[in-house]
């Protein structure tokens, strides 16, 4: 069950992070039959940028094995602003960090406190199709639960990615078909 802290900082990266051309998913499962992991929260924009975040609330939250899946292209850790201060000695320097803090005017803003570096060992064909899984799932929650909007919405979603989807499978074969006439056999067969 998650905390209530958990739930204000999950509709924060939400709001911060979706708009026009961006998508986003909570719980992406990664890999197959449970085995790759689950990241808290991920988004795919329209420019084929992937970005994974890890919610955490607690020391003790931070340091489980559990929750460090940074499989996007820029990948985040989104966490109060006092955990933030006990372990930012401890996280990785290509990992960025999303918080909730007191601004000098008085009021709460939720930001990018420290920037990620781009993570260059992307599978984004899979990482779309987890997206696209879990997506799914969640259209299944709310014809369940009868909301329509949201059943709408989800479905909108599910096929925007899976035209994305196809379009990367093109590129990608297109890619390749120019790699074997350039290079040869051997090249083309190492992008497979």
């Amino acid at each position: 069950m998650k905390t209530q802290q958990t739930l204000e900082l999950e509709k924060l990266i939400y709001s911060h992070t979706v708009k026009m051309g961006t998508f986003g998913c909570f719980e992406v499962s990664i890999g197959w039959f449970g085995n790759g992991g689950r990241v808290d929260y991920m988004t795919y924009d329209t420019k084929n940028v992937i970005r994974c975040y890890e919610i955490k609330v607690s020391k003790s939250d931070f340091h489980s094995k559990n929750g460090h899946n940074f499989v996007g292209d820029f990948n985040y850790y989104v966490m109060p602003i006092e955990l933030y201060e006990q372990v930012k000695d401890e996280i990785p320097k290509e990992i960025g960090v999303y918080t909730k803090r007191r601004s000098e005017y008085g009021f709460d803003d939720f930001v990018c406190i420290k920037k990620p570096k781009r993570n260059k060992e992307v599978d984004k064909e899979n990482l779309k199709s987890y997206m696209i899984r879990s997506l799914s799932r969640d259209v299944e929650k709310a014809i369940n639960s009868q909301d329509v909007d949201l059943l709408t919405r989800q479905r909108t979603r599910i096929s925007r990615l899976e035209r994305d989807l196809t379009t990367e499978k093109s590129r990608h074969s297109e890619f390749r078909n120019k790699v074997y006439c350039k290079y040869g056999r051997e090249a083309y067969r190492e992008l497979a």
